[in-house]
């Protein structure tokens, strides 16, 4: 190979590299994005709409999330959701979607034989016994740790209600 099909090769590289460092990385998803995705929690990214938490929940965090699903949303008594997702029933609504929300990365192996009351972002706790299973209060977690890029959700099968 010669000097100047040498240097264009280099070059061409070069190049190359500069383009490919420029394209972003693709981003993981973070708890907004995973829930929003799934279908059984539509019910609870319209609740984080309209309590204008959508920007807090893709934050950095870490989160972990105890999510409700649509199922667990349908089991409050009825008008219960429609009544919390008026406008003027947003902080009551802010109450109840952060008392499922911890500081911190959670994995259900870290709570696994152990019973603790935790510190949501509320400001309330939640009892979490992790000596069958995992439960949160009366709920049951049936499905542990989805990892985000921001956090972990846990879904649960009723919705944690603050005192």
């Amino acid at each position: 190979m010669n000097r100047r099909t040498l240097f264009r090769l280099a070059g061409a590289v070069s190049v190359a590299s500069l383009i490919a460092a420029c394209v972003p990385a693709p981003k993981e998803p973070d708890i907004v994005d995973i829930a929003a995705s799934n279908p059984d929690f539509s019910t609870l990214v319209a609740a984080v709409k309209a309590a204008g938490l959508v920007e807090t929940l893709k934050g950095d965090g870490p989160f972990t999330v105890f999510a409700p699903t649509n199922a667990a949303f349908a089991a409050l008594p009825k008008g219960t959701v429609e009544n919390l997702l008026k406008p003027e029933n947003k902080d009551q609504l802010v109450k109840v979607l952060t008392y499922h929300v911890v500081p911190g990365a959670v994995t259900s192996d870290q709570l696994a034989g152990k019973r603790m009351d935790v510190a949501t972002v509320q400001g309330q706790t939640v009892h979490v016994d992790g000596r069958s299973g995992v439960k949160v209060n009366r709920s049951r977690v049936t499905t542990a740790d989805i990892m985000a890029s921001n956090g972990i959700i846990h879904v649960i099968d009723r919705v944690l209600l603050p005192k």
